[in-house]
Parts: structure tokens; C-alpha cells; sequence
């Protein structure tokens, strides 16, 4: 480790300068993986990705998130991410490339060096509940970065020209730092430019959010996740260096999310097989929900294990309302 990347550690430490704090740590993190000391680089990661337990007179605290032009509304949510790819069950395919970023986003200064193009911007779709909201999560706690959950409901303005100066304080405030950036239900931005029902104002906002998306080469990894892909303008398709797929879960994805929502000290004799063929067809937040109620129910009632009655009527509430 280079004194330079200690002072700069401690120097942040001692002005609380989180996303200094975190760029220093970075450093010293890719420097460990040049290495090959991967485990401890890995170890390293998972710790700059938990809530900051660093205090210099209070908790250290990142940037507060770019507002509208009036300042009454935050247009951005700063989360520290607290789950992992390892606590989800997710397809295959989608593991495996998000597990692939995980590795390269560190290692983008390389790419550059070599001339190779970054995977910087990534497009989630899928049916609602199937994870993609969490996989956004679990990448960005793997990588050691910070959430950036940007809230179109405040970016989408009702003003004329307000839509794309919001787009523009965002991709201003996200090169501030390292993020990872959510642009979650992405749809209602992304509209194809020639649907009949929109105005021209739609159209000109996402002219301008393609210009912004071609042009950043900022430090951050941006994330685009909906739920109904054939509302997007096809020209944003190609704009993504990953697509990735989420679809509902197999019988078998939803037999192991039980298994790790609903641990063996909790569940007792209840029949996984049964419930995981009653949950056919339905999202991984489907099973969430069921998990929940069900335990609710039985620590109401006293008890820590569920029972199968109780999951059975959690699966029939769950069934009975649309996902």
C-alpha cells in the first residue's frame, strides 16, 4: 500500500469525506487484486459496502442527492446497499453476467488502457417482482459502491424543458463520484418517440437522456431496470452495453428461495415441494410476501417455526391479489 493512498485515507477519515474516503479505499482495494490478493480485496469490498461505521464527531455522510430547479424535490435516493448477489436466487444467465461486472467494473482503468470499451451501461427488463431492483443492489454492495436510486416521478416535470435540466442535475451530481445509478421503471422515460399519445416534449427528452447516455465516461456504473420493455424507444436498446433478462422463477428457483428466506429452524416440518408448486408462476416477491406473512402469523401466535397452514394461507393471500 502506497503512503499516498494512506494519507489520503486518513485525510478523509479526518475531514469525513466519504467519497473521498471511498476512492482512496478503491485504490487500495485494485491495488491488492494487481496482487492476485483476491480474498482480501473481496473481504475489503464487502466491508467499503456496508453502512459507514466511521465516526469523526458524527457518522460520515455522502453528498446529499441533486434536487429539482426549486430545491423542494430530491431528484435521486442515496441508499448503502446491505444485500449481496449471494443472498438472491436469480437466473443463471443474469448470475453470471452480473458476477462478470462485478469483477471488470474494478478493473476498468485496464480496459481503458487496452482500448477496450466498458460495460458501463446495463438494461434490466423484466415482469415485476422478479429481482431486479435487488440485483441492482447486490451488484453495487459486490463492487463497493454507493446506490443511486434516481426518482423519475421527480425527474418526469410537468414544465416544459424541466424533464431534461432534471436528467442533467443527475448526471452532473453522479460525477461527483463512484455510483452505482438506478434508473428503476425506466419505461417512463425511455418511451418510444413516435407512440401518438406522447408530445413532442417527450420526444425531445429522450433525445436529450441519449446524448447524456452516449457521452458520460464518469467513474459510475449506470443500471436502467422496467417491466415493459416493448414500451422502449428501440434506440436505447443499442445504447446498453448488457441486457439482461429477469423472467419468473422455475418450481425449482422458487423451492430455494423458500429454502433461504425461510430457514430450517423456522419452518419445521412444512412441505417446500407442496409450496413451491403452489407458487407456480408468480415473482421472487411473491415468495417475499409469503415468507413475511406466514412468520408474521406465527410469531402473532406465539411460535417461532411456521407451520403449513400458515404458509398455505399466506400462498392463498398471495395468489388471490395481482402481481
Amino acid at each position: 500500500m502506497a503512503g499516498r493512498q494512506l494519507k489520503e485515507l486518513f485525510r478523509a477519515y479526518r475531514e469525513g469525506d466519504e467519497l473521498a474516503f471511498r476512492r482512496a479505499a478503491q485504490e487500495i482495494i485494485e491495488e491488492e487484486e494487481a496482487k492476485q490478493h483476491l480474498a482480501l480485496a473481496r473481504d475489503l469490498r464487502k466491508i467499503i459496502a456496508g453502512p459507514s461505521t466511521v465516526q469523526v464527531g458524527e457518522t460520515l455522510q455522502l453528498p446529499p442527492p441533486p434536487t429539482d430547479r426549486e430545491g423542494e424535490w430530491p431528484l435521486a435516493e442515496v441508499r448503502i446497499p446491505s444485500k449481496y448477489l449471494s443472498d438472491l436466487v436469480l437466473h443463471e444467465a443474469a448470475r453470471e453476467a452480473l458476477e462478470g461486472l462485478s469483477s471488470e467494473v474494478p478493473r476498468w482503468e485496464a480496459l481503458d488502457r487496452h482500448g477496450i470499451p466498458r460495460r458501463q451501461r446495463v438494461l434490466f427488463y423484466g415482469p415485476p417482482g422478479t429481482g431486479k431492483t435487488s440485483a441492482a443492489e447486490g451488484l453495487a454492495a459486490e463492487i463497493g459502491l454507493p446506490l443511486l436510486v434516481v426518482r423519475l416521478d421527480a425527474v418526469v416535470s410537468s414544465y416544459l424543458g424541466e424533464t431534461a435540466s432534471n436528467l442533467r442535475r443527475v448526471f452532473d451530481y453522479v460525477q461527483s463520484g463512484s455510483w452505482l445509478v438506478l434508473f428503476d421503471e425506466f419505461d417512463a422515460l425511455g418511451k418510444v418517440r413516435d407512440d401518438p399519445g406522447e408530445h413532442g416534449e417527450l420526444r425531445r427528452v429522450i433525445n436529450a437522456f441519449l446524448q447524456m447516455l452516449d457521452s458520460f465516461r464518469g467513474p459510475s456504473l449506470l443500471v436502467a431496470a422496467t417491466n415493459h420493455e416493448h414500451l422502449l424507444d428501440f434506440a436505447l436498446w443499442r445504447r446498453f452495453d448488457e441486457v439482461l433478462e429477469f423472467p419468473l422463477p422455475t418450481v425449482h428457483a422458487l423451492r430455494k428461495l423458500l429454502r433461504l428466506r425461510l430457514p430450517a429452524a423456522a419452518r419445521g416440518g412444512v412441505d417446500i415441494e407442496s409450496c413451491a408448486s403452489a407458487l407456480r408462476g408468480l415473482p421472487h416477491a411473491a415468495v417475499e410476501r409469503v415468507v413475511w406473512d406466514a412468520r408474521r402469523e406465527a410469531v402473532l401466535g406465539g411460535r417461532d417455526q411456521v407451520s403449513q397452514p400458515e404458509l398455505e394461507r399466506a400462498i392463498s393471500r398471495v395468489r388471490a391479489r395481482p402481481w
